[in-house]
């Protein structure tokens, strides 16, 4: 999907207004599910859960249809306030993001019962909810979040209770407001999904310490998913990334070439699952740097690289770090930033593998490609820059053998093979969509059944009947 400017300016315009005149973002008050604090938010969705406790499956899914409704109608609200809180990403991959989350996050399908039989009777397993979850979401996907988590997380009979990044507040309180709309619409009870209107560290470390919080998820750095971690409780971690791509010489160049473009740049790389640093073998790499410059990259050269840094990037205490205030930014600002005047989706550089921009996970519409001599080169050398967090790789190569090596070495929980990036949670590849991949604690991509728990039900010498 692609959007002029024209479009995106006249899209901003209408929705700014219409959010001004309807009042979306209003006190918490007026916003279903917005507390003034998490001590509230939380007896009410603790009167919310046990209420909820006495919907069917079916009600469940009914409120979901509702939640995918509304993200496909609010879809550009939501991808325009995102853009004006955050100054991060762009409007028109943001709609995508939202129609993604709609459209392909698993509801109550995905909780399969299993029964075993056999000689001594019947056992049935079934997938039944923790209570109330409490979640941390991030400024990159605030409203994805909320909404994927939201949907996932009442499909398997729960609620929960929202602790936003500060910074993306409102983007992320409008979809709360949006999901308890859609919720109530379906007859489900009140605040089933709450937040605090201003969330903060103290209001998070309420969240997590309250014995009413049976687990808990966090989508966010390292920093956060070490304080779940330590909780004590059920929890599920979704950390960081430092994606490589891998470019041989067996590969379709011209379709590499597109299909990295696009997917690093996809909402100015925001994405944790994005490229953000590609490995080419030499005798192929000019090939790729010219198709990239055709498919929307533009390529800076020498002293360029070292003015980028600049502004990329910070040191402290001798260690290269992002520079935060140009996260998520157009490649057109940067740049700006360094003199060019020129449209580009993508900035694209020739580095050298021990290059920051290579080692830092940036998220910005910034790849340094590193010339290789062979595919096990570059396999070591993506290895070492992924760091072992082993969340997401890529490479394009119709060599089985080097698909094979790579995935073996790298263990990543997705991997694409000649492909844009978000085709690993399903836009233009199969399988669901998340914007939880949790990593770190195993569940990978999550859906409803990663917020579950099994439980079973025994009946000895009965309802066996062959």
């Amino acid at each position: 999907m692609e959007l002029n400017e024209k479009y995106i300016r006249e899209i901003v315009e209408k929705v700014v207004g219409d959010v001004t005149a309807s009042g979306a973002l209003d006190t918490a008050g007026k916003q279903k599910g917005v507390f003034d604090t998490m001590s509230e938010a939380l007896e009410a969705v603790k009167k919310a859960y046990k209420e909820f406790r006495s919907y069917t499956v079916a009600q469940r899914e009914e409120m979901i249809s509702i939640i995918r409704k509304l993200t496909l109608e609010e879809a550009e609200n939501m991808a325009v306030l995102g853009v004006e809180e955050t100054g991060m990403g762009n409007v028109a991959d943001k709609i995508i993001k939202h129609q993604l989350v709609a459209k392909k996050t698993p509801g109550t399908e995905d909780l399969e019962p299993r029964v075993k039989t056999g000689d001594d009777g019947l056992t049935l397993i079934e997938m039944a909810p923790f209570g109330v979850i409490g979640s941390i979401t991030p400024s990159t996907n605030p409203s994805e979040t909320v909404i994927c988590n939201t949907i996932g997380m009442i499909a398997g009979g729960n609620a929960v209770v929202f602790n936003p990044h500060p910074n993306a507040k409102k983007t992320a309180n409008y979809a709360v407001d949006l999901v308890n709309r859609a919720i109530q619409e379906a007859g489900g009870p009140e605040n089933l999904v709450v937040t605090v209107k201003n969330p903060t560290k103290e209001s998070s470390d309420e969240m997590m310490a309250c014995p009413d919080v049976k687990m808990l998820v966090a989508t966010g750095g390292p920093g956060v998913v070490k304080a779940l971690l330590s909780s004590g409780k059920k929890a599920i971690g979704a950390g960081a990334g430092n994606p490589p791509v891998i470019v041989d010489d067996s590969a379709d160049i011209a379709k590499a070439a597109k299909d990295i473009v696009n997917g690093a740049s996809f909402d100015n790389n925001l994405p944790c699952i994005a490229e953000k640093e590609c490995f080419a073998l030499k005798n192929i790499a000019d090939e790729l740097i010219d198709n990239m410059t055709k498919n929307g990259a533009y390529l800076i050269k020498g002293e360029q690289i070292e003015q980028l840094m600049k502004v990329c990037l910070v040191q402290k205490n001798g260690k290269w770090g992002i520079n935060k205030d140009w996260v998520g930014r157009d490649a057109k600002k940067f740049l700006k930033a360094i003199g060019i005047d020129a449209d580009a989706k993508l900035v694209i550089c020739e580095t050298q593998f021990s290059h920051p921009f290579v080692q830092v996970e940036m998220m910005m519409p910034v790849l340094p490609i590193v010339r290789v001599n062979d595919i096990e080169e570059a396999i070591d050398l993506a290895c070492q820059a992924e760091h072992g967090n082993r969340h997401s790789a890529h490479i394009h190569s119709k060599n089985v053998d080097h698909l094979t090596a790579f995935a073996r070495a790298v263990e990543t929980t997705i991997f694409v093979k000649n492909a844009p990036s978000y085709a690993g949670i399903g836009a233009g590849g199969e399988g669901h969509t998340t914007f939880t991949i949790a990593g770190p604690t195993g569940e990978g991509l999550t859906s409803a059944r990663s917020f579950t728990r099994q439980r079973r039900c025994v009946m000895a010498d009965g309802l066996h009947i062959v």
